[in-house]
């Protein structure tokens, strides 16, 4: 059985998209219509998002999962690629891009962090997760409580893209829930601090990426990031933590015209 499925769309230079916990491939939805113009766009699902599969007991930290991505590129014949990852996505992209640097051509690092999680944070989330291993489900006061962290303050709460991840969130099968959602939270939310090895990654070859109002992931976080590479930093106005669709206009302009610029692409 594969540890990771993917989706494969569109045909050029290869471009990893990864996603955020709690999202499947629609978060993407407007950079898709406008990347796979021109790139062939390998989206990896994260265990039990929008599929069956458990979470492996050998995917124990982000990094894990960048092994994984690593040997599903390998199974796919990709030797060389630009990596643009969110949240999760983002904290495995830049493990990728460690572990593989001959082979990751651009990086753009988007809503993540990779330091510890903060202690505060780290508690609220794993209470939460102990209670949704408990009951089997989210239930619809714990997704009141989720939902708001993946916006920017003050969206209606009738916006159709906030509704949308309300009801995937009360919608998810307990059995994906035990087997995938869950322990995946705990490795996210338990990760090791590695921050330091940022150090190591290209910064003319790296962008961040960050919401103007992300909750969870700080604007501070990532100008802390930009610091240890020295890389490029670009907020995002009016966008929390999922930019992609918050902003998806501005989003998808900074990732093309990024992606052009670092592969040397012509217009």
């Amino acid at each position: 059985m594969p540890l990771l499925t993917h989706h494969d769309i569109g045909t050029g230079f290869p471009i990893v998209l990864g996603g955020s916990y709690l999202w499947g491939r629609d978060m993407w939805a407007p950079q898709i219509e406008l990347l796979s113009r021109h790139y062939r766009l390998i989206l990896p699902e994260l265990p039990g998002h929008d599929n069956d599969l458990p979470l492996s007991a050998a995917f124990t930290t982000p990094a894990c999962l960048a092994r994984e991505v690593g040997r599903l590129l390998d199974a796919l014949g990709i030797r060389q690629y630009a990596v643009a990852g969110l949240s999760v996505g983002g904290m495995w992209a830049a493990e990728l891009a460690l572990q593989r640097p001959e082979q990751v051509r651009s990086l753009i690092l988007m809503d993540t962090y990779l330091g510890a999680e903060p202690e505060a944070s780290r508690q609220r989330y794993f209470g939460m997760l102990d209670m949704i291993e408990q009951l089997g489900c989210i239930p619809e006061a714990m997704a009141e409580q989720i939902v708001p962290l993946f916006f920017r303050p003050g969206i209606a709460t009738d916006d159709p893209i906030r509704m949308t991840f309300r009801q995937r969130l009360l919608s998810w099968p307990r059995e994906r829930l035990l087997n995938a959602v869950v322990p995946l939270g705990r490795l996210i939310f338990g990760r090791p601090d590695r921050l330091g090895a940022l150090k190591d990654l290209d910064p003319e070859t790296t962008l961040i990426l960050s919401g103007e109002q992300d909750l969870p992931r700080p604007l501070s976080e990532a100008q802390q990031m930009a610091r240890v590479i020295g890389c490029r930093l670009q907020s995002i106005p009016g966008a929390g933590h999922i930019s992609t669709l918050e902003n998806p206009a501005f989003t998808s302009v900074q990732l093309d015209a990024w992606l052009r610029q670092s592969l040397h692409v012509a217009c």
